[in-house]
């Protein structure tokens, strides 16, 4: 990862590095990743809000591919989970992924709540504000996603009745399908 250190700033005795985070652009359909592995195995993140205020959390399902001739990302989120809100008031968000070292970074954001711990904090996480949405210089990858549609998942919708067995308390995800408008890559 390369970083550019551009300036020091001191605000309430604290320090802070204003840092410039070089990561390449390439197209979505440059992508090389390996998604089974990216979402399923080494799981990734998904960021919304602003610098004002932001949440994470980690997500194990999802999926990529084309729709409405688009590159598009799918993106399932629960309803109790803090960062709904944040993606239900924001045009856009991030998904990104971590090398192994950051294992339990991932299961931080995914076992604990941002409504009661500061996530970047407690990882070591450093918060980049894309112009779009916020993600974390430590990753590898990421997904500057555009919403375009939004769907509650239900069960009168499931026809493999093992499914069930993943909503126990009925608490079905909200799917998103947003186009992916931007790829960042950490060479």
């Amino acid at each position: 990862m390369q970083i550019l250190i551009k300036y020091l700033l001191k605000e309430d005795a604290r320090l802070f590095f204003a840092v410039q985070i070089i990561m390449r652009e390439i197209s979505p359909f440059e992508l090389n990743e390996n998604f089974f592995k990216a979402i399923g195995k080494d799981w990734t993140l998904v960021t919304a809000g602003d610098k004002n205020k932001y949440n994470t959390m980690t997500a194990s399902w999802g999926s990529v591919g084309i729709m409405w001739n688009k590159p598009v990302a799918f993106t399932f989120i629960r309803p109790q989970r803090y960062t709904y809100e944040f993606m239900e008031n924001s045009d856009y968000y991030t998904l990104s992924v971590y090398g192994e070292e950051y294992r339990s970074a991932l299961t931080l954001c995914g076992t604990r709540s941002g409504r009661d711990i500061d996530k970047a904090k407690e990882t070591g996480f450093t918060p980049v504000f894309d112009e779009k949405a916020p993600y974390f210089a430590q990753a590898k990858m990421v997904l500057v996603c555009r919403k375009m549609y939004a769907q509650n998942l239900n069960e009168d919708s499931v026809i493999d009745e093992s499914i069930k067995s993943n909503y126990a308390d009925n608490d079905y995800h909200r799917m998103y399908v947003s186009e992916i408008v931007k790829v960042l890559v950490n060479d």
